[in-house]
């Protein structure tokens, strides 16, 4: 295939960024997306050019490093996978590309494709965490009853990567989706329920403080994301909020 690529370019946070093209030919329909950039770069470092800075780590749809906004979606056309999962047999020849990064205001950019996403780090850093009683009579976590229908529940918030497809996606650059993950994954289990409502009021806090938008349930961050993460987490959210903020 022989493809036009319009891919962002910004050195850094402080300067202008602007879109620039790339041509690519022989373009295989068996390579992913991350491969096809690593040939565009490939030919950019043989003709001394700077190449296009990306973020990608595993890509094996785990890590969520690899997040790039592709002809206005968040990880390309493809659903329920990661950018580095996405491959280039969803393109046609001729076809244009648009490749940006995920824009944000709490993603600032670093370099052309790569932005910060520490702020998601700082928000687990203000609630995600448990007591353990270390004694020495410590009960193993598998002897402990739970209910199969919230461990379910549970494990399906823990699949989140924290790529932030649903912040990237959402026309308020909300981080509801993630926020509600990590608090249901703890609010679900009974280990998570001693800091429970410490934990909720202190995440959405940091969330806000951090400059992201409010959900406006429009829905297209559970559509984007590549984990499939459920509304529900938001509303069972809101319910935890509500409970932590009259206590």
């Amino acid at each position: 295939m022989n493809l036009t690529l319009k891919i962002w370019r910004q050195s850094n946070a402080k300067e202008q960024g602007k879109m620039v093209d790339y041509k690519i030919s022989d373009v295989s329909p068996d390579m992913s997306f991350l491969e096809m950039l690593d040939v565009l770069n490939n030919e950019l470092i043989e003709k001394g050019d700077d190449p296009v800075a990306f973020d990608h780590d595993c890509r094996e749809g785990i890590c969520g490093m690899c997040s790039l906004f592709i002809n206005g979606e968040a990880h390309g056309p493809d659903r329920g996978i990661t950018t580095c999962q996405l491959h280039m047999r969803k393109f046609k020849d001729g076809d244009t590309i648009y490749i940006e990064p995920f824009r944000a205001k709490a993603f600032p950019v670093i370099k052309d494709l790569v932005v910060d996403r520490t702020a998601f780090d700082k928000i687990q850093h203000a609630g995600g965490f448990i007591s353990v009683n270390t004694s020495g009579n410590t009960q193993d976590a598998n002897a402990i009853p739970i209910p199969k229908h919230d461990a379910d529940r549970a494990f399906d918030a823990a699949t989140c990567i924290g790529c932030g497809a649903c912040v990237a996606t959402c026309k308020n650059s909300s981080a509801m989706l993630f926020v509600s993950a990590k608090v249901s994954q703890f609010a679900l289990l009974p280990q998570g329920k001693v800091e429970a409502a410490d934990r909720v009021l202190n995440m959405v806090a940091e969330m806000d403080a951090l400059g992201f938008g409010n959900c406006t349930n429009t829905g297209a961050c559970e559509v984007e994301c590549p984990k499939g993460i459920s509304l529900e987490n938001i509303a069972r959210m809101n319910r935890e909020y509500l409970k932590a903020s009259l206590k």
